[in-house]
């Protein structure tokens, strides 16, 4: 496994993939290599999503004391996967990171708390897959509207298809952060 970061704590993870004409095999997840890499994390529930193309989910987090890390991948199809810093304390509080998921490429993606977190659907019937580090709490569920004028966050969609919960989430500048 190999590992890039982005904005003080995101973690890209590059699984070595091994293939044949069986088909392939990787790791994908090892606590340890997490461990290794300063990610010291449990993770208690897993979430799966099925969306066809043009979905846009987020940005979404959770706010403390049920504040979750995430490790997400694509298991079928691709999408285009934002991560926005709102930990007010942070040097990068604010700026976001856009990264390429897909079934070919095997990547994931850990995203720490203190962070808000979507993507878009590329691909029809995709699979996309999340660890969390704590339980769903609908209580402590927080969002930043995804067409933020100000963050500008390349999506490179107009009209994505959004949850009546989506459309109504506030802009980043309207928005007060609880990290």
């Amino acid at each position: 496994m190999e590992f890039e970061s982005f904005l003080n704590g995101v973690l890209l993870i590059k699984p070595k993939v091994h293939q044949d004409h069986r088909g392939h095999f990787f790791e994908s997840f090892r606590q340890d290599r997490l461990k290794d890499m300063g990610v010291n994390v449990d993770f208690v529930q897993d979430n799966q999503s099925l969306s066809n193309s043009g979905i846009l989910r987020g940005l979404h987090f959770q706010a403390p004391p049920h504040a979750q890390g995430k490790l997400v991948r694509v298991i079928k199809g691709a999408v285009r996967d934002v991560v926005l810093d709102i930990r007010t304390n942070s040097p990068t509080y604010g700026e976001f990171a856009t990264f390429e998921l897909t079934e070919d490429n095997f990547q994931a993606l850990y995203v720490p708390p203190g962070f808000a977190h979507g993507f878009l659907t590329l691909k029809d019937q995709t699979i996309f897959t999340y660890k969390c580090t704590d339980y769903y709490h609908p209580e402590s569920e927080g969002g930043i509207n995804w067409n933020t004028p100000e963050l500008n966050i390349p999506w490179n969609i107009e009209n994505p298809i959004l949850s009546e919960k989506d459309q109504k989430l506030p802009f980043f500048n309207d928005f007060k952060s609880p990290f």
